[in-house]
């Protein structure tokens, strides 16, 4: 296959908007390989793992991590702050929301766009490593761990949650048996009997509230260190995109930043500067949002409603920043949106009269939060189908999730809440 034909820089925005980004087409393998060699680099003769995902949430974890262990401090220079919209995230191309991300916001999950889908590996060496991963593949990155850290490692799992136990079952045991000790720092939705099982696998496993706290206020919290004011701020302005709070304008800086640029450089820019980006990293923010602005108009633009039970869902699709789009539909009425990606994945973000995100997520393959969720629904056997979701804008798609939608509203008016008939289809 010619480059040109997967490189989705150059298009037309018409184009890049129903597209999945370059790392979408790289095949399995490769990437795999790539992910070996950058993770057996990363934790050379590093003293601790930590497995995040790399939004601004896992990122900042990272970032207090690496704090509370006196590590290298490598911060970039203005010059390298550049990017580039073909980056891989945790499903291939596009971010998934926490559930993910995502999955984050899980998208499940999800999310960073670097410069590079085939990066090379961080430069400078860290006593604390980072391993990227998404709730999708948080098991390969521990098997990871397990075989390329060294004896006594400590390792760290942040922003992370599986949906079931057996999923990461023999890949934590291997963990377990290079670590020295496993911390497991997150804010999702766990099942009773998963968080069961990860602590009595002699994990010491933390989960706050996923409506008061992000990742990064559970690791603050949990970590016996002195940490300086700056990342307790830090913490509280990556709550406040993390929660869809939207009190603090510098969340959305820290969320975009850590999208667009490599999550290296993010960790170590927010270890120098906090919560208050420097000057070049903002220039470099408002730069790629023209685009970011425009992929979103296109996204609102091809918005449809539907009546659910009482409730009224938005749904769309295209690349896009899907929390922007959904707080667009929400104003134009919608109780829940979902937004649905060209590399097969969605975000589905609720409201206050619709909490139940990730039940709905998951049903069809996905997880997160009761107002933030995202998955990727299992219907993809080949890349005739992936034509097709393109071509019709994802219709399958976004009846496997408004038919999940149903599902859920109907359970609920069994259990005697509220709800009312389905509509329409």
């Amino acid at each position: 296959m010619y480059d040109e034909l997967i490189e989705s820089g150059d298009l037309p925005l018409s184009r890049k908007s129903v597209l999945p980004g370059t790392g979408f087409f790289l095949p399995d393998d490769l990437e795999e390989d790539l992910e070996e060699e950058q993770a057996a680099a990363a934790l050379e003769g590093a003293e601790v793992a930590v497995v995040a995902d790399p939004d601004a949430d896992g990122l900042a974890c990272v970032a207090l991590l690496r704090e509370a262990y006196d590590d290298v401090r490598n911060v970039p220079e203005p010059d390298e702050g550049e990017g580039d919209e073909d980056a891989t995230t945790d499903d291939g191309a596009e971010p998934v929301a926490d559930a993910t991300d995502d999955i984050d916001e899980a998208d499940l999950a999800v999310a960073g766009e670097a410069d590079d889908p085939l990066a090379e590996p961080e430069p400078t060496p860290h006593g604390v490593a980072l391993l990227p991963a998404s709730p999708h593949d948080v098991e390969d990155a521990l098997a990871r761990v397990a075989e390329y850290g060294d004896e006594g490692i400590d390792l760290y799992v942040c922003d992370l949650a599986p949906d079931k136990y057996e999923y990461v079952e023999s890949e934590l045991d291997a963990a377990l048996e290079t670590a020295d000790r496993v911390s497991w720092y997150d804010h999702h939705q766990w099942g009773d009997d998963v968080a069961a099982a990860v602590r009595e696998a002699g994990v010491d496993l933390v989960i706050g509230d996923s409506e008061e706290e992000c990742s990064a206020d559970v690791v603050y919290r949990s970590l016996e260190y002195e940490f300086d004011p700056m990342y307790e701020e830090l913490a509280a302005v990556t709550r406040d995109h993390d929660l869809w709070l939207r009190e603090d304008p510098r969340s959305d800086d820290l969320a975009d930043y850590a999208y667009w640029t490599d999550p290296a450089e993010y960790v170590e820019v927010v270890r120098e500067y906090g919560a208050d980006l420097p000057a070049w990293v903002e220039d470099y923010i408002a730069e790629r949002r023209v685009e970011k602005e425009a992929l979103i108009d296109r996204a609102v633009g091809r918005a449809e409603y539907r009546e659910i039970g009482g409730y009224t869902v938005g749904v769309t699709y295209g690349r896009c920043s899907q929390n922007e789009v959904a707080e667009a539909m929400r104003e134009a009425g919608a109780d829940a949106s979902v937004i649905v990606k060209p590399a097969g994945s969605a975000s589905i973000r609720g409201t206050d009269a619709f909490d139940r995100c990730h039940e709905v997520a998951g049903k069809v393959n996905g997880g997160g939060h009761p107002k933030a969720a995202g998955c990727k629904p299992d219907i993809y056997d080949d890349m005739l189908d992936y034509a097709n979701h393109w071509t019709t804008r994802g219709a399958v798609t976004k009846q496997v999730i408004l038919d999940a939608f149903r599902e859920v509203v109907d359970e609920a008016t069994k259990d005697g809440e509220s709800g009312s008939d389905d509509g329409e289809n």
